[in-house]
């Protein structure tokens, strides 16, 4: 195949890139390399052969057009560029909206004026659903849990965009159902929820449980926001790029749908227990200290990942205790690349 990944020297893009380069797919990587990271996951791509390298701003117009001019046969589009963190949503909500509903519209735009006719997916996220504060909360096991959503929460949830960040990636999202439905593009939406792995350079503000392990390893306190009993149902980069081919492979049935991809409530972890965990391996306590909770943070997010199992044949493999462990060996082994975190 011929496969487009806008943002593929991020985090989920190099993994997505490196998973189709090393079955033989021609692989283009669009991506204006803003992020911390992107660099060196560039160079590690870059060591294969059927890669093309494309410096791009989804944000610019004219940018995504001249690349669909030149290559309408794309089998395969995978739209991850995107402003990530709530946090930064809220300090610079334009900024956070050009690139996430003004980036995504333009590649729609793009591909719909040069009459291209790939496959495109879209990494959309769990805040599509908001707050979610008629939802009883209670606390077991020291964490807490949806007292009335054993298997967590379903498509069928009404979208109740909150944050700036919210309501940028929910925008793209109802465009990525809506240019299917008007046009014909084959869109697919992934509501995901927590994703971790190799290749994240998490930080505080987003990508909790890399910047747990990293933070942990560089010997930093560790800030909490809230208490700490915070759930999260977290899924392995290598489970989630397992979801992207199911997609790409079963199109007809599922062109112009949504699904909640996530852990679902078998892979659940609260920060405190990732905490926990990660004090194992390094076999000290782990300085933490505690703030105030930020706008928009769920104290439960569990995707019902029932749809995705049935129409995609699809269920995680990792459990969060063999993610993280995945993902701690990574991270020592590249402690190179955070040495210069402040």
């Amino acid at each position: 195949m011929k496969i487009l990944i806008t943002g593929g020297a991020g985090f989920i893009g190099a993994n997505a890139a490196e998973r189709f380069l090393k079955k033989g797919h021609k692989v283009y990587v669009f991506d204006n390399l803003s992020r911390r990271g992107t660099d060196w996951n560039l160079s590690m791509l870059k060591k294969h052969k059927n890669l093309t390298f494309i410096k791009g701003d989804t944000r610019v117009y004219d940018d995504l057009l001249k690349v669909f001019k030149k290559n309408k046969d794309f089998d395969v589009v995978l739209h991850y560029a995107a402003q990530v963190a709530v946090t930064t949503s809220v300090t610079d909500p334009r900024e956070d909206f050009e690139i996430n509903a003004l980036g995504t519209f333009n590649l729609l735009e793009a591909i719909r004026n040069t009459k291209a006719d790939p496959v495109v997916i879209y990494s959309s996220t769990n805040k599509v659903y908001g707050g979610m504060t008629d939802i009883k909360i209670v606390e077991k096991n020291g964490k807490y849990a949806y007292r009335d959503y054993p298997k967590g929460i379903s498509e069928d949830r009404l979208l109740d965009f909150h944050s700036p960040y919210g309501c940028s990636k929910g925008t793209a999202d109802q465009y990525m159902i809506d240019y299917s439905r008007i046009y014909g593009i084959r869109t697919v939406v992934f509501r995901q929820s927590c994703i971790y792995g190799y290749r994240q350079f998490g930080i505080e503000d987003q990508g909790w449980v890399a910047w747990f392990t990293i933070a942990a390893m560089l010997g930093k306190t560790i800030s909490i926001y809230g208490d700490g009993k915070q759930v999260r149902d977290v899924l392995f980069i290598e489970d989630l790029i397992d979801a992207y081919e199911a997609a790409i492979k079963n199109i007809d049935k599922v062109k112009g749908q949504a699904f909640n991809i996530g852990g679902g409530a078998k892979n659940t972890m609260s920060l405190l227990e990732l905490l926990a965990f990660l004090e194992k391996f390094f076999g000290r306590k782990i300085p933490t200290k505690f703030g105030p909770w930020r706008p928009g943070d769920q104290p439960v997010f569990v995707c019902d990942i029932a749809k995705a199992k049935k129409m995609l044949k699809w269920q995680p493999k990792t459990s969060p205790e063999q993610g993280v462990e995945k993902l701690y060996g990574w991270v020592k082994e590249h402690k190179n690349l955070f040495t210069d975190i402040g």
